[in-house]
């Protein structure tokens, strides 16, 4: 299993709790973004996502193996969406274990905060009165 990716259906979560299970492991640290009905005072009914599939596969596996190295985990996946998303679906998943629970909930975050910051994706929101528009630091 890659340790990121990027995809067009719905994520999956149960293969991906199995895929952290480790005896040695005593937590496991989970992260779900989720498509929200407003932003910044307007309302919202769906988004969109485009990626620079190449690169975020690069980049994101890259910030996985930066996560590993810096924090005492075991082991990190993290699953980003793309395309045409609703209300309440998944955009992002992000799992960590760890020996410690303090090392799985730092190492979650760093994922989460340099995927946003770092990968190409481009999100689109998508207004109940008809407008749309692009979002800077989407992930």
């Amino acid at each position: 299993m890659k340790k990121f990716s990027i995809t067009n259906e719905s994520i999956a979560i149960k293969h991906l709790l199995v895929a952290l299970e480790d005896p040695a492991c005593g937590a496991v640290s989970t992260f779900e973004g989720r498509v929200r009905k407003h932003n910044k005072k307007r309302e919202v009914i769906g988004l969109h996502y485009e990626s620079y599939e190449t690169l975020c596969l690069k980049e994101g596996q890259q910030i996985i193996n930066e996560a590993i190295d810096h924090f005492e985990i075991t082991n990190a996946l993290c699953v980003h969406r793309i395309g045409a998303l609703e209300i309440g679906d998944l955009a992002i998943w992000i799992g960590v274990s760890a020996p410690h629970r303090d090392a799985s909930f730092k190492a979650c975050r760093y994922i989460i905060d340099e995927v946003k910051i770092r990968l190409p994706i481009w999100k689109k929101e998508l207004y109940v009165d008809g407008d749309s528009g692009w979002l800077e630091g989407a992930g």
